[in-house]
């Protein structure tokens, strides 16, 4: 019954309100129509006392005197009876009368005081103040069609839910406060961002987590879209999503994705879709960072793009300083110009002119050297250039501080350090003079399976070494071959290198 999709359970719900219940003063919570209500107690409590007949759990325990002791559970068969409870009505002192504004539908649920006071406080004060054994609840129609979920998870503590009804259950939660059961579902949908669905839902739980002002789901629903931006832009989502998202995403820089090609045609087919108003348009279209477009991009862009064509006014300056940024050298250019604003600064681009994959097998056996080439820079000046990178993964690697020391003369030094975390190193093959001017930032893109597709999993910035960090890989257990972390007995990394440029202007007295 009532069993679809996954399972979040609740354990020691029932429990842990109850004994908050026995704290609470009987007569007090029960003021309106104290004798009744207590005959209903009475009369819930006899139902459920046929369930101490039932499944017996005995572990033997040693006791304070050290006296072997032994634990009687029946908690399994105490929330089968709560159930049946539910299911059969017995011993019901309330109604709950579900409706539907602008709708016929209306749903009858016979409930018991007692325990919707003891999982939720806004429950507990409707009842209070109740005339009748009727309550009457307003509710949308998609909490509507929860709403006998919700109500057995307060019987049960644990509910089936799929991603559909996320939402919905988390709203009925959220709305009556029952908290153990609003952070279970933020968890359920931060843990199925990467789940298939016909017509996407990141974007369209970050729009309720908004309203909700559920910030852990906000910002892990951001986070996710940034991260996983390509396969974003490629889906039917992409579209849908408001215009505070785009804008949201558009003035970010750790945006995973191929080129800024890419996105500014992902922007261009969604105010296509969307025909926002001319601000909204402006605005977006002024967030695309053009100067790390190559020149010949840039021109295919202003011949050919209808949207380009309408809002080129919007745009014209910072196409021209884009324009002078290929035609001189970061370093000059630096004299005259601000060169450390959005339009400069790279995003996390996947293209081989920035980066190259890494992957590694059987991460926790030895060290793992490799090599890769980049572009000094994305200006049109450096585009030709090329920089040798020589990166160093050590899966267990200690600070001198750390490492033991051996004094003894002609002591066997071991070959493998004991304990450590993983650690990337990477640097240039050679020194340059082009490197004046510029500080290389690396980011390392790990990646990982999640409901059986590929995503980011994690993301660090540094300037030689992920010890900058400290928290590299920190939790990826690499040792478990089911581990996220590994897919087919490998770490799968992307590594990024990024130019970031230095003003030189002088300022005049």
């Amino acid at each position: 019954m009532w069993r679809e999709g996954t399972s979040v359970p609740h354990s020691n719900h029932l429990v842990h309100h109850s004994q908050q219940g026995r704290r609470r003063n009987p007569d007090k919570m029960m003021r309106h129509d104290g004798c009744l209500v207590r005959i209903h107690v009475g009369m819930l409590l006899l139902h459920l006392g046929s369930a101490a007949a039932g499944m017996l759990k005995v572990d033997g325990a040693p006791d304070g005197d050290g006296a072997s002791g032994a634990t009687i559970s029946h908690s399994l068969t105490l929330v089968q009876r709560l159930e049946a409870l539910l299911v059969q009505g017995n011993g019901s002192d309330v109604s709950i009368r579900v409706e539907t504004p602008n709708a016929d539908e209306v749903k009858v649920i016979q409930a018991h005081s007692l325990v919707l006071s003891l999982q939720s406080p806004v429950f507990e004060e409707m009842l209070l103040s109740r005339n009748s054994s009727t309550v009457v609840l307003k509710e949308s129609s998609d909490c509507a069609a929860v709403f006998d979920k919700f109500i057995r998870y307060l019987y049960c503590g644990e509910i089936s839910l799929s991603l559909d009804q996320a939402t919905a259950l988390h709203k009925l939660a959220t709305k009556y406060q029952v908290l153990g059961l609003q952070q279970g579902i933020t968890q359920y949908m931060t843990k199925n961002l990467a789940r298939d669905s016909p017509s996407g839902h990141v974007a369209g739980w970050y729009e309720y987590a908004l309203i909700a002002e559920d910030l852990t789901l906000r910002d892990n629903c951001l986070q996710y879209l940034a991260w996983n931006l390509s396969s974003v832009l490629q889906s039917g989502e992409w579209v849908t999503i408001s215009s505070q998202l785009l804008m949201s995403l558009l003035q970010r820089s750790d945006l995973i994705l191929q080129s800024e090609m890419e996105l500014f045609a992902a922007l261009e087919a969604w105010i296509i879709q969307n025909e926002p108003d001319g601000l909204t348009a402006e605005n977006a279209l002024r967030a695309v960072r053009y100067a790390m477009m190559p020149p010949q991009e840039l021109f295919r862009l202003q011949t050919q793009s209808s949207v380009l064509a309408r809002y080129q006014e919007s745009v014209r300056d910072l196409l021209y300083m884009s324009y002078q940024f290929h035609s001189a050298s970061p370093l000059h250019m630096a004299k005259y110009f601000d060169v450390n604003c959005s339009l400069f600064m790279p995003r996390n681009y996947l293209s081989p002119l920035w980066g190259s994959s890494w992957i590694i097998s059987n991460p926790t056996r030895d060290d793992r050297s490799t090599s890769f080439q980049t572009q000094l820079g994305p200006s049109g000046h450096d585009a030709s250039k090329r920089v040798t990178w020589n990166a160093l993964f050590s899966p267990r690697w200690l600070p001198l501080s750390m490492r033991p020391m051996y004094t003894e003369t002609g002591a066997m030094q071991p070959t493998r350090v004991e304990g450590g975390s993983p650690r990337i190193i990477i640097t240039p093959a050679t020194s340059s003079a082009d490197f004046a001017g510029v500080n290389f930032q690396k980011t390392v893109v790990v990646m990982a399976r999640q409901q059986g597709k590929l995503v980011v999993k994690d993301v660090y910035n540094f300037h030689q070494s992920t010890e900058e960090n400290g928290d590299f890989l920190v939790e990826a257990d690499l040792y478990r071959r089911t581990s996220e972390y590994l897919i087919d007995s490998s770490l799968l990394l992307h590594i990024v290198v990024k130019p970031l440029y230095q003003t030189l202007i002088t300022t005049k007295n």
